[in-house]
């Protein structure tokens, strides 16, 4: 088989570019000290469309989900040291009303980059216009007329701003499609009953466009992937003989001045050459028609496993749309073991309400294709056998050390529940697969060695009275685990055990003595039954508890 791995090649200074997601990085010359600590995927924590980010300053990673925000903020923000026990932050990503109010609604899939060069953190998010809907797509009364905005912070937590009160300045356009919503009834739900009254239908409209993913090349060019809403792209399907509606992947080229701006006051525009590249001859001054790459369609490499929608207007008796989705698309770049670049595309199918919603990918030589799709889709669907239901849009993020893939991503316990936070395992070799699991499993490679301490080294307890201490456990980047989560706890326990009491709540412990004594304190991960057990930071030779001791001297 052979073995890819990652472009690690310096980048030029000028490009500012992130190093891309890692493949098969190195493994590190020297035995690094680990962690026996495990997680599982509970389900507990509430989110969609999950994008990860790594934030090496604080050595948190930070989740940012559709779903999660507190009452006047858009998109929850999490963090976790581990990947997999997460901490959710207050309030949100935007401030509404503040920011993001360019946009009525529909905000999904926000996605955070963050340039080590400028501190900067910049938010791409999608959400539906409010506003000079005629503007920017022909028609006032436009369905979806969704765009992408972008906001900026100093902090991975936020608060985002807007750098502009305005969506990104693009304006895809199809001059092929024969829109042929301007010849259907009011309720949009039943297309032409043939390809040729289908074209009768006038031709051009313009795309709405969600689900951002910014790509870093090697080569210090940027693109923007991003899913055609399925509204106004009805596609003649010559097997099914009707019209089914899709939602398709398209790419365009950034331009860099945004990423390199140091004030953050830059808003990101697309390569000159899409600019307008789809105006025709006689359109007016002032018509804005740009182009667009596409990625991915049904049509061009069509795989059965995306149908579970198509037949939904009868099925719902006229209150559905027959419709296909390709969206929340993830790309990441490999070489091969003679230099030769790889790259893979994640992108979910089917609707995100239902449970046949999964995950396939393709692969390329090119950030713009052409793409294939793999005959292994899906590599990440329902496994009734785990409860595991509705899995797909995340992201592809390393382990702390580099030296493993994960996809976190949304999922349901069961048909009936809200989404929330998965972590799977991704493999890459000639081909990509995920491994989902709501099993135990080993936190990342790189979490540990973990570290336990306590803001007091000696406690002195008044007589019948207690003495607190705050305990805090960290991974090896410094990031603090948080012990309100049930996956996350501490034990404690006095010897003598009848020189007094101790009390663990969350990360503070009290405890009481009448003579001295010794306070011992152990981290504990919970097992997927329940159960909990100790922990240890794991070496060539032995096992280290992870445990302090902490002196209990009265008070006379």
């Amino acid at each position: 088989m052979r073995r890819t791995t990652l472009l690690v090649a310096a980048i030029a200074a000028l490009s500012l570019v992130p190093a891309p997601v890692s493949a098969q990085p190195a493994q590190p010359a020297h035995p690094v000290r680990a962690t026996d600590a495990t997680f599982h995927n509970d389900a507990a924590t509430p989110g969609a469309d999950p994008f990860v980010l790594f934030d090496r300053p604080s050595g948190y990673y930070y989740a940012y989900s559709t779903e999660g925000a507190d009452p006047g903020h858009h998109f929850g923000i999490y963090r976790s040291p581990d990947l997999a026990t997460w901490e959710h932050l207050p309030g949100g990503a935007l401030r509404a009303g503040q920011d993001g109010d360019w946009a009525h609604d529909w905000f999904w899939a926000p996605e955070v980059y963050h340039n080590p060069e400028t501190g900067l953190y910049f938010l791409f998010y999608a959400a539906r216009m409010n506003r000079g809907v005629a503007e920017h797509f022909r028609h006032a009364d436009f369905e979806e007329p969704c765009k992408v905005g972008v906001a900026v912070s100093r902090s991975p937590a936020g608060p985002f701003h807007d750098i502009a009160e305005a969506p990104l300045d693009y304006s895809p356009y199809d001059p092929t499609y024969h829109d042929v919503n301007l010849i259907m009834d009011a309720a949009q739900k039943k297309p032409p009953a043939t390809l040729e009254e289908g074209r009768t239908a006038p031709l051009g409209t313009y795309i709405p466009y969600i689900d951002p993913n910014v790509y870093f090349d090697a080569d210090g060019r940027i693109y923007l992937y991003f899913s055609r809403n399925a509204y106004r792209n009805w596609v003649w399907d010559d097997d099914l003989g009707k019209y089914i509606e899709e939602s398709n992947i398209y790419a365009v080229e950034l331009t860099g001045d945004w990423w390199r701006d140091p004030t953050g006051r830059t808003m990101p525009t697309i390569a000159p050459a899409y600019v307008n590249s789809n105006r025709a001859p006689n359109d007016p001054p002032g018509v804005r028609k740009d182009g667009y790459v596409p990625v991915l369609d049904y049509g061009s490499d069509k795989q059965a496993w995306e149908n579970a929608h198509v037949h939904d207007y009868a099925k719902s008796g006229g209150q559905k749309k027959d419709r296909r989705w390709a969206e929340g698309s993830t790309t990441i770049r490999t070489v091969d073991s003679q230099g030769n670049p790889r790259y893979y595309l994640t992108y979910s199918a089917n609707n995100y309400e239902n449970e046949f919603y999964g995950v396939g990918y393709a692969t390329a030589t090119s950030p713009l294709g052409p793409w294939h799709k793999s005959s292994a889709n899906p590599v990440l669907s329902q496994d009734p056998a785990q409860g595991l239901y509705s899995t797909g849009h995340g992201s592809i993020i390393d382990s702390p050390d580099g030296t493993q893939l994960y996809y976190v991503h949304h999922g349901r316990p069961s048909t009936t529940s809200s989404r929330a936070l998965y972590t799977s395992r991704l493999h890459l070799g000639d081909d990509l697969s995920i491994e989902a699991s709501t099993k135990d499993q080993l936190v990342p490679s790189g979490v540990g060695p973990l570290r336990i301490r306590a803001d007091d080294r000696v406690l002195r307890p008044r007589p019948n009275g207690p003495a607190t201490t705050t305990v805090h456990v960290t991974s090896a980047h410094g990031a603090e685990f948080t012990l309100t989560n049930p996956q996350n706890r501490i034990r404690a326990e006095l010897h003598p055990a009848d020189a007094g009491t101790v009390v663990v709540r969350g990360n503070q412990i009290t405890a009481t003595a009448h003579s001295p004594a010794r306070l011992t304190v152990v981290y504990q991960r919970q097992r997927a039954d329940g159960t909990y057990h100790d922990t240890a930071n794991t070496g060539p030779h032995h096992n280290v508890p992870v445990q302090l001791t902490i002196p209990l001297l009265p008070r006379r």
